[in-house]
């Protein structure tokens, strides 16, 4: 069954309006799009196209309602009126996690995407150089880039000179603890923030952990539970870190960029869910509806 009326609130990339809105509708949804002021007259436009395919398909056109105004005001109207929005589906940084703040209207977010790569003491080092490059630079400005690499001790010496040379070609600004500083000629010391941050470039945080512990406790305090990956040959390592990491996605010997709803089979997404509950991980058309329960009877009642 349908949700009901979804809002979707996102910033810049205008083929959220498009994905989004397709889907939501598709579902058998209504949808109330909200992007932000980097795309307006973008989104205005693939917004009315949106609703004369509706008009076309003889489907009311409000179905798929797009808001002009692009003030931060407009989430806090948005967010005061259960009785007339069903879910939020919040797409954006942290600046938006702070305006949905005491939401009234239940809310599905997909928020900050600090992505981990742990490469453990049992890793193939020329696998995980790869696997780590990959989850950097291939596309560094979405939520599913690597934004913190972790590095077993055993393993730092021979590991870090080679892919911080190979992450420098490509123009990655390092910023690591004191020990990847004594390894990494140019890397920068990371500061407290550097752990938290989703920076969203060409940017990485490096930093050496003594055990997988470590590593996993790691993640719990600063990871944002989208997605997070293990590089290693060690199936019992594996294996804890499968279990103990608690993100919507996780991997073992691939990268964290495959965290998407077209990768997944999906076909186009309508974000990345950090929830626990209802949806989770990439969401494509089932996670865009409910469950209703039909029972057909012939006199039965309960004893």
């Amino acid at each position: 069954m349908p949700i009901g009326v979804i809002a979707i609130i996102y910033e810049s990339r205008p083929n959220v309006t498009i994905d989004a809105g397709v889907l939501t509708v598709k579902a058998g949804n209504a949808v109330v799009l909200r992007g932000g002021k980097e795309a307006l007259s973008t989104n205005s436009r693939l917004a009315a196209m949106l609703s004369r395919a509706l008009s076309g398909a003889s489907v009311a056109p409000a179905a798929a309602t797009f808001i002009e105004n692009p003030d931060r005001e407009v989430i806090q109207i948005l967010k005061r009126h259960p009785e007339a929005l069903d879910l939020i589906i919040p797409r954006g940084g942290g600046s938006l996690k702070e305006a949905l703040a005491g939401s009234a209207v239940p809310l599905l977010p997909h928020f900050d995407g600090i992505c981990h790569t742990y490469v453990d003491r049992a890793a193939d080092l020329m696998m995980a150089e790869e696997i780590c490059f990959n989850a950097k630079c291939s596309r560094p400005s979405v939520c599913n880039a690597m934004e913190t690499m972790l590095v077993h001790r055993e393993i730092a010496p021979a590991f870090l000179p080679a892919i911080a040379a190979r992450l420098s070609r490509a123009g990655v600004e390092i910023r690591g603890d004191e020990r990847v500083v004594e390894l990494v000629p140019g890397a920068r010391r990371a500061t407290e923030a550097d752990w938290d941050t989703e920076y969203l470039d060409l940017i990485l945080s490096i930093k050496v952990v003594d055990s997988l512990d470590e590593a996993i406790g790691f993640i719990a305090r600063h990871g944002s539970g989208l997605a997070d990956a293990i590089v290693t040959s060690d199936r019992e390592a594996a294996a804890r870190f499968e279990r103990e990491v608690d993100s919507a996605t996780v991997y073992v010997n691939a990268s964290t960029r495959f965290t998407d709803g077209f990768e997944f089979g999906f076909g186009a997404e309508t974000g990345i869910s950090t929830n626990r509950l209802h949806a989770r991980g990439p969401m494509g058309l089932r996670e865009l509806t409910t469950y209703k329960y039909v029972i057909h009877g012939a006199g039965q009642v309960r004893v």
